[in-house]
């Protein structure tokens, strides 16, 4: 996640990272691991799959993948990564954090119904 991030925004972890509530995420370990490297987190309600913008970048690397059809473990892995650095954009990346104030305004005006997202 660092170097990606860092990729994005550089060196000075001028961002905030958004997870979901999940047991894994929020697990000791992992709690410290971003406290030790300065992590800011945003509160995150868990099971919110409408404003959850990673939602739509794993449907969009699992298709890339896919696309590749894979046979075995070691080209799976080699399609995960080459499909992540090479085929998914810094553009596409920061569409999907633009989009964080449109999602919010829909889900406020569904009164947390489902929506589109």
């Amino acid at each position: 996640m660092l170097p990606s991030a860092r990729d994005l925004f550089g060196a000075s972890n001028d961002f905030v990272f958004q997870q979901d509530g999940a047991p894994c995420h929020t697990a000791r370990v992992c709690t410290r691991w971003f406290q030790q490297h300065n992590v800011q987190l945003l509160t995150w309600p868990g099971n919110s799959p409408d404003l959850n913008t990673i939602e739509n970048l794993w449907l969009r690397l699992k298709r890339l993948v896919m696309r590749k059809r894979p046979g075995n473990k070691t080209s799976l892995i080699e399609a995960i990564i080459s499909s992540w650095f090479r085929l998914i954009t810094s553009a596409e990346l920061e569409k999907l954090v633009d989009s964080m104030p449109r999602r919010c305004k829909t889900v406020i005006k569904a009164k947390g119904y489902p929506t589109r997202y």
